[in-house]
């Protein structure tokens, strides 16, 4: 997937961090923290030079517990899900997630370049799966529309896709992932998640 992709994948996800209150709209959420999650990267050299401890541990803390890996991995695996074994659906999760983090350390030096405006949240009382847009942009670069979708699981908003100009991240990996089970069937496709894991 480009570069420019991922960086955006990962700023969407860092907009989703902090407090997560139920009567706190998804929108509200995500542009209230947007200029602290951008502060921290701007003022610590460490992050900015891809220190990969302060890195990881600012994607594991900020990052990963917004997320319903579970959910995006049962989407990108799509049909192959129901022929997945409990055990098989576990690491499946477990690949996807050591990979999804491994795409956004490897581009979080860059999210303090990037502007995020929020478009108005079209959401009704009691919806529990929302749509959030919004346009990102840098100097010298034209805008990129995002939506990133996120679901309510008990009182915490979650997230689990995210579209760079209507191409969905789940969809992306869906047709590979698809390929490699055509190849190699679900084991085929968890080796061919862990080989891509240890790639230094």
């Amino acid at each position: 997937m480009h570069t420019t992709i991922k960086t955006l994948m990962l700023t969407l996800a860092l907009l989703v961090s902090g407090p997560a209150a139920a009567d706190i709209a998804p929108d509200v959420l995500a542009r209230n923290t947007t200029k602290e999650v951008a502060d921290i990267v701007r003022h610590d050299d460490d992050l900015k030079n891809g220190r990969a401890s302060k890195v990881y541990a600012l994607v594991e803390t900020k990052i990963l517990p917004h997320f319903d890996f579970e959910r995006m991995t049962k989407l990108a695996v799509a049909r192959n899900w129901a022929d997945a074994s409990p055990e098989q659906r576990q690491r499946l999760v477990d690949e996807f997630r050591a990979l999804l983090v491994r795409t956004y350390a490897a581009s979080i030096s860059s999210v303090a370049e990037y502007r995020i405006d929020f478009k108005p949240l079209r959401m009704n009382g009691g919806d529990t799966d929302v749509i959030v847009n919004s346009e990102v942009s840098k100097p010298g670069a034209p805008p990129i529309t995002i939506d990133y979708r996120m679901e309510m699981l008990g009182d915490t908003w979650k997230v689990y896709d995210v579209m760079v100009d209507n191409v969905s991240l789940v969809t992306v990996y869906r047709n590979s992932f698809n390929s490699e089970v055509r190849k190699g069937g679900i084991d085929g496709l968890i080796q061919a998640l862990a080989r891509r894991n240890q790639r230094k």
